[in-house]
């Protein structure tokens, strides 16, 4: 089996180590970045299957790292690492683009459960038609064409550059269009747990998606409070 490469971008030297030490014992392959323009070397250079960025660093904060490689990976698990521990700075590292968000201090076999969870969700995801999602290479929604492959929301001939999490979050909806989406139901699917830590970046996600389909008032994602969510084209 080949090792699981992780790119931790850390500027805490001695965290750094105890995290390298750590992973490389449990069969993990991990490269360390002391900052945020030594991760963007490191990431373009060693192709990483996952990051796990600080938020905090010098040169390049966490932010603005990830926003520069969703620019060129929409594909690629993120972790945040952080100490930083206010809800709009959670919410402003999933709408950034993160996967995950751990807040320091962290277990390491926590951190090491959701670098598993994360690669085993990427490689059910690649080849697409291994998904346990809905993979229709189109689909309609009200004057929006959707292409779960490409990641891709189209509205007359403007496209809007979906994360894998969005994308899949969107197919689960039309795949239930004008039905309840138990919000269980999609947190097991594309978070793998339940945990309210995950339905509550679920909700940051519905709310992102609904920004993207304003410019047409006839689709809308309605809360169903305490149960889930619809899609009402």
């Amino acid at each position: 089996m080949n090792k699981i490469k992780v790119l931790l971008v850390e500027d805490e030297a001695v965290l750094a180590s105890i995290v390298k030490e750590t992973l490389d014992a449990r069969g993990f392959e991990l490269t360390i970045a002391a900052n945020g323009v030594e991760g963007w070397s490191f990431f373009n250079n060693n192709k990483p299957d996952i990051c796990v960025i600080d938020v905090m660093m010098p040169r390049k904060d966490g932010f603005s790292l990830v926003e520069d490689i969703r620019k060129v990976n929409k594909l690629i698990p993120i972790i945040f690492l952080t100490a930083k521990t206010q809800t709009a700075d959670v919410i402003k590292g999933f709408e950034t683009g993160a996967d995950d968000y751990m807040k320091k201090p962290f277990s390491m076999e926590e951190l090491i459960l959701r670098l598993k969870s994360l690669n085993r969700r990427t490689s059910l995801q690649e080849p697409a038609n291994n998904s346990s999602l809905s993979v229709a290479a189109n689909n309609k929604v009200g004057n929006f064409h959707f292409d779960h492959h490409r990641l891709e929301l189209v509205d007359n001939g403007k496209a809007v550059s979906l994360s894998q999490r969005e994308a899949d979050l969107l197919q689960l909806l039309i795949d239930n269009k004008n039905q309840l989406l138990d919000r269980k139901t999609a947190l097991l699917k594309i978070w793998g747990d339940d945990t309210p830590f995950n339905a509550r970046s679920m909700d940051v996600y519905i709310t992102r998606l609904r920004k993207y389909l304003l410019s047409d008032t006839t689709v809308q994602i309605l809360n169903v409070r305490g149960f889930g969510y619809k899609l009402i084209d």
